[in-house]
């Protein structure tokens, strides 16, 4: 584990693991690249304001020349067009005059060799490269034609482009895709090999590998539809919700814990179970967001609505003694506008707490006013929560799980079809047993409870001891969308749900579509997942995004169609091979000329080990995990203080999806790969590459573990007359999914070779190594016991492949 000094037999093992790793995989990288900003195409002259100019002005204009009233200089607007132009001054006054940069204002302080006079001035350290230059010169040569901001534009259906090569992808995306290569002088990339192809839809479907037999089922599958077959196969699998809820948990920061103080426990998980359950039953997004924002005030509502309204309890908390009430009150508001925004707007309205925002038009009325929506949730029993584990958090209900609902409703349509038939008496009887132990199964989750709102200011500077602001009514900002009532009431969250979801919203849909593209290739169509305004980045391939958005929206928020449209494409199913020529001219792949390569999430590597070993317990639901974790990890946690416990049954080998998220001390495993913590939104993970995560991979007890199980599986194979090298091979397609070459089965049974002397001169290293875990131990002493540990150490080594913790 990481603050585990490694023992010197781990060390030992460690060297011979790292050769094996190093000749196999010495090419492989994780290295983040930058994302192009040239939007349309390379290939075109033509300058346009969103993709080439905003992102200029923005980075080094806007903090002074932006929305920002009260901090701005000169009076002069550069994302505004008639400040801009200055169409009622003096013309040789006017700092932008279109079709002569020599004469404007902008690109004479630009180039402006005086620093008191030189724009940007020396102190923002900010400086206009030549390259900048020459684009703003060339914009206002053209006219300095001025656009509204994508995001803030209705999305709109293009037609679908022409293309020279009509065989390639049947499907609108394709088209769009290959439109833009075409234009580049580029060509896609060859479909992936069924294997890889079936390993990445399983991964980025459900989170799990394929087993063998799966593959070897897909290869012999000769009919036409095979492909789509396979997608809709996969998309039915209860594990598409679970793979599919990690994503929706970042983003709406769902813990286990509350964050502040003590962080103590409180009771949020059949939250999760609802989002896995409505992914599964592919749940409108619409009815999803509504929902989750506004289920207590839908009309008679329903169990499973008020669950969903968790999502409003989520924040971190606190009932820390000396704490002051209205000080948290504000910290809680400004969590909730930083989240709702960040959610479903992909917009940065947090910022505008202070004062207006610097580079959007975002005003600080807009964030109070957003915030004012949740003005009616009860927050005041929050604070008279206890150091008790779990800690209360009321208002909340005691519930039976969405998903052991599901499952005992699925039991009894089996109990009344067993009835009608020659089933034996002890089969219903057993059945009954299972529906009532599920039925009875219930657990606590925090809810939304509406009370009286109470009144909301603009706090001056965010200021929450100042009472002096104007008092505001719930209102989102309406320069995004327009917002009306149809009777003279206070708007509620019910109303905002229905604003954020109305058909021509320019944001929800096109944030949720960039993001779900975001799971299946690496990257958003507009690579700033969390920001979509004049920070964020332009879209590569904007029109399809706008046709994505609209198809979405048409389709009823349909998020099972979505996922089948992107997942079916050509585009998605080429090839994740680069030639050194497409890396150097597209290293991001903007273009979308391949498909993309990264690492697993953080969760995902740990199921796919217990996958492959056999120890995966694939339950659906249920309440927190509790996995091996270091001793003595949680010495600092008080309030009470508290001491781990991991689990001894199933829930040990249960998906990451359930284990605990503790805040403040996030389990090892899912820290060393990039796990967010869960504290605020997080719409994309970083990707590191340290020394961390591979000592995570080899001494963390559930990859030893994982290993030394699997290790019995490989001995076990075949019989007395199998080879060490049909062993190896056999081993190899169960973690990896294909054949492996002669060159990989030599190095493989040569490290087995060497290990099984090593152990056989050390059989206490031996017994060490096969003792981790709870798991069956198997009984094992001289000869066997040497090989039982080779095949562990190889094992450990297959499960740290590149390969294997890839998705290709």
């Amino acid at each position: 584990m990481l603050r585990r000094r490694p023992s010197s037999s781990a060390v030992r093992l460690f060297r011979p693991f790292a050769c094996v790793l190093s000749i196999l995989f010495a090419s492989a990288s994780f290295a983040n690249t930058s994302f192009a900003k040239d939007g349309e195409g390379r290939g075109e002259k033509t300058i346009q304001f969103n993709r080439d100019v905003r992102p200029i002005l923005s980075d080094k204009c806007f903090a002074c020349h932006g929305p920002d009233d009260e901090h701005r200089s000169a009076r002069l607007r550069f994302d505004d067009e008639e400040s801009a132009k200055g169409l009622k001054k003096n013309k040789k006054k006017r700092a932008i005059i279109p079709g002569d940069p020599d004469a404007s204002r902008m690109i004479i302080r630009i180039l402006e060799e005086d620093p008191d006079e030189r724009m940007p001035p020396p102190e923002t350290e900010k400086t206009i490269s030549p390259e900048e230059l020459a684009i703003l010169r060339k914009w206002i040569e053209g006219g300095a034609e001025y656009q509204g901001h994508w995001s803030y534009e209705k999305p709109v259906r293009a037609a679908k482009p022409k293309v020279k090569n009509a065989a390639w992808g049947a499907g609108t995306i394709d088209a769009f895709v290959l439109a833009k290569l075409e234009a580049e002088g580029l060509a896609p990339s060859p479909e992936a090999d069924r294997v890889t192809l079936l390993r990445r839809w399983s991964f980025d479907l459900t989170g799990l590998p394929p087993t063998p037999e799966e593959i070897d089922a897909f290869l012999a599958d000769k009919r036409t539809d095979a492909l789509e077959r396979q997608v809709d196969h996969l998309l039915s699998s209860h594990h598409y919700g679970e793979r599919m809820a990690l994503f929706w948990l970042d983003l709406v920061r769902y813990a286990d814990t509350v964050g502040y103080h003590g962080d103590q426990d409180h009771a949020s998980s059949p939250y999760r179970d609802w989002v896995i359950d409505a992914f599964n039953r592919n749940l409108p997004f619409d009815q999803f967001t509504i929902e989750q924002l506004a289920g207590d005030l839908l009309p008679n509502p329903t169990e499973d609505q008020r669950i969903a309204t968790a999502y409003n309890r989520l924040l971190q908390t606190t009932h820390e003694g000396g704490f002051q009430i209205p000080e948290y009150l504000a910290k809680y508001f400004a969590d909730r506008v930083r989240n709702v925004s960040a959610v479903w707007m992909g917009a940065t309205v947090g910022c505008a707490e202070c004062h207006n925002h610097k580079y959007d038009p975002y005003t600080q009325k807009d964030f109070y006013s957003l915030g004012a929506f949740f003005a009616d949730v009860d927050e005041l029993k929050t604070f008279r929560g206890t150091n008790s584990l779990p800690t209360k958090r009321e208002p909340e209900m005691e519930v039976v799980s969405p998903l052991d609902r599901a499952e005992a409703v699925r039991l009894a349509k089996e109990i009344e079809a067993l009835k009608n038939g020659a089933a034996s008496k002890e089969r219903i009887a057993e059945l009954e047993k299972q529906r009532k132990d599920l039925l009875a199964r219930k657990r606590r989750v925090m809810i939304t409870k509406s009370v009286k709102p109470r009144e909301i200011r603009v706090l001056a500077r965010g200021d929450w001891m100042d009472k002096s602001g104007e008092i505001v009514e719930p209102r989102p900002p309406t320069f995004v969308y327009p917002f009306e009532l149809e009777e003279k009431r206070r708007a509620t969250r019910l109303d905002l749900a229905e604003w954020l979801t109305a058909k021509d919203h320019p944001q929800t849909a096109r944030v949720f579509v960039n993001r779900v593209w975001a799971i299946f290739f690496g990257g958003g169509l507009s690579r700033d997942l969390d920001d979509t305004g004049s920070q964020g980045q332009w879209p590569s391939h904007p029109k399809l995004l706008d046709w994505l958005a609209v198809e979405f929206v048409e389709s009823g928020w349909d998020v099972k169609h979505l996922v089948k449209l992107i997942v079916t494409s050509k585009t998605y199913r080429q090839s994740s091979r680069v030639s050194k020529a497409l890396a150097e001219l597209d290293p991001a792949n903007a273009l979308l000329a391949r498909q993309a390569r990264h690492r697993l999430p953080a969760e995902l590597i740990r199921d796919n080990a217990l996958a492959v070993s056999g120890l995966l317990v694939r339950t659906v639901g249920g309440g927190r995990s509790r996995p091996y974790q270091p001793s003595g990890y949680y010495a600092h946690l008080n309030f009470p203080q508290r001491k781990y416990t991991h689990d001894k049954g199933d829930s040990q080998y249960r998906r990451a999806v359930y284990m605990h998220w503790q805040r403040q001390f996030l389990h090892p495993m899912l820290r060393a790969f990039d796990a967010p913590m869960r504290e605020e939104c997080t719409a994309q993970r970083p990707t590191s590459n340290t020394p961390l995560a591979a000592l995570t991979l080899l001494n963390d007890p559930t990859f030893v573990e994982a290993a030394r199980v699997f290790a019995a599986r490989i001995r076990s194979h075949g019989n007395d007359e199998t080879s060490t090298a049909d062993r190896v091979k056999w081993a190899w397609r169960e973690v990896l999914g294909r054949a492996a070459s002669e060159r990989e089965v030599k190095i493989i049974a040569a490290y087995f070779d060497s290990e099984r002397k090593s152990f056989a001169k050390k059989p206490e290293e031996a017994k060490q190594l096969l003792s981790v875990g709870l798991a069956p131990k198997s009984e094992v002493e001289g000869e066997a016991l040497s090989e039982l540990a080779a095949w562990t150490s190889v094992a450990r080594a297959l499960l740290n492949l590149n390969e294997t913790i890839t998705r290709n």
